[in-house]
């Protein structure tokens, strides 16, 4: 061992994997990795101990990872990327987690590594990067679905794992709707994938029990990527999307897939790029039509309406929009096989956001129309998603001019999210208070304009 090699937080578990598939002693890989380093001029002396300490987590500098990927590599008969050996030195820490491979295990091991090695604090600055998103997307619409989800291993996965994994995912999601991404208990999924999730990627199933266990793996990563967002994490987030989508199509579930490339969509439209997320909001649907849920498809026309309204194309959201209604009725008059998880989207829930749609129109009169048919929405399961809902209905009464109501449905508003972590909150809410210019003289405006205030710095303070 150098003074350079570090200690990761875990052992190895891909490392050793592919030491056990390749049928390699410790012994002969040290060998084997001295004489790469020998002809690449590299003097190295690693003996079967120093193997042991990889296996345990301990990452030798570079470029000794490469040689150990090729000396795996000749024993396998196939290419071994640096990365599917879990060695997090041998990739730039900017690149971790924007992986979307070709080949299924090397796509395990990649996101395997990016949430066992990337925590919330490396990539809390980072910036939204559009491009991310450039190969996911050609790639899942290209084949968005992998041909085999079995997987050899140690430890066998069955169907109790599973139904902790899914339970999991939807604790999370409900969570998160409830008190924000920034609250400790909706940010557990992290640490879900980190302890729970992983151990069974790398462990033995069939393929239909990986086609589920990636499906879940999928879904607590979406999650994970929402609860990232809500508190203005977007690099962050861009990566656990990234990796949803890639166990999506590990899975082969077109649902899965369409409602994470839907969080893709409604994430760009948030960014300031709605005329790409419309492109990704109907790829999804396009791509799922045919295969996915009703309910799953109405979710993707309903962000596709959001994007149309953010470029004021009123046709096009107003279409988009009736398209996600009438799936959504046959979704509840004609129900057929749906995941569970998606079953938060129901009327209420579409007009909630059709309130949105139709502010960012300047149309309040219909904004508050939908109000009236959104107000069944639980404040206590949806916390989050109904002091938003006042804050539009606030900004919509703006836009007829009336400051009466306007302060009270904002003060409502603050007071529903006082419960809740979320940047997105705050950011609305300051929304509202830009939106008050125009009586900013009026005593009642600057009384608001403080306790908005106040409510921002309660709702981007995140709990430990």
């Amino acid at each position: 061992m150098t003074l350079s090699e570090v200690a990761a937080e875990t052992a190895n578990t891909a490392l050793i994997e592919l030491i056990e598939t390749a049928k390699i002693s410790k012994h002969a890989l040290a060998r084997r990795v001295n004489a790469l380093a020998e002809e690449a001029g590299e003097s190295r002396s690693y003996t079967q101990t120093s193997v042991k300490n990889w296996t345990r987590g301990m990452v030798p500098r570079e470029p000794v990872p490469r040689f150990i990927a090729q000396a795996l590599a000749e024993r396998l008969g196939r290419p071994v990327d640096p990365a599917e050996i879990g060695m997090p030195g041998s990739r730039k820490a900017a690149d971790v987690g924007l992986d979307f491979h070709r080949d299924t295990h090397t796509a395990v091991h990649n996101a395997a590594q990016f949430w066992s090695t990337v925590h919330r604090r490396n990539l809390l600055t980072g910036a939204f990067a559009l491009g991310a998103y450039t190969t996911p997307l050609s790639r899942w619409l290209a084949v968005p679905a992998d041909l085999d989800a079995s997987h050899p291993g140690s430890r066998r996965v069955g169907r109790q794992d599973l139904d902790a994994l899914w339970e999991a995912a939807a604790h999370a999601q409900r969570q998160d709707s409830r008190y924000g991404g920034g609250t400790r208990e909706a940010s557990q999924v992290d640490r879900i994938l980190r302890e729970r999730a992983i151990p069974l990627l790398h462990g033995a199933y069939t393929d239909a029990v990986g086609r589920e266990l990636y499906a879940g793996t999928a879904e607590l990563a979406r999650v994970a990527g929402w609860s990232a967002l809500d508190m203005g994490h977007h690099a962050l987030a861009q990566r656990h999307f990234i990796q949803a989508l890639r166990m999506a199509k590990a899975a082969g579930s077109m649902n899965v897939g369409c409602h994470v490339l839907t969080n893709l969509a409604l994430q760009t439209t948030l960014r300031g790029y709605p005329d790409t997320a419309v492109d990704m909001a109907q790829g999804a649907f396009d791509r799922a039509r045919h295969k996915a849920a009703p309910r799953v498809l109405a979710f993707a026309r309903l962000i596709e309406a959001r994007a149309h309204a953010r470029l004021g194309d009123r046709r096009s959201a107003a279409a988009a929009l009736a398209d996600s209604e009438r799936l959504l009725e046959r979704a509840d008059t004609a129900p057929g096989p749906e995941p569970s998880w998606i079953r938060y989207y129901t009327p209420a829930r579409m007009s909630a956001d059709a309130v949105e749609i139709h502010r960012d129109l300047n149309l309040p009169d219909a904004a508050l129309r939908w109000n009236e048919q959104a107000t069944p929405m639980s404040a206590t399961d949806f916390t989050r998603s109904v002091g938003l809902r006042m804050t539009l209905v606030a900004t919509a009464h703006l836009q007829r001019g009336e400051l009466d109501r306007a302060l009270s449905d904002g003060q409502r508003a603050i007071v529903i999210l006082s419960s809740v972590r979320s940047a997105r909150a705050a950011d609305y809410l300051t929304d509202v208070v830009r939106a008050m210019a125009p009586w900013r003289r009026d005593p009642r405006v600057a009384g608001f304009s403080q306790r908005a205030h106040q409510a921002v710095v309660h709702s981007t303070t995140r709990t430990s």
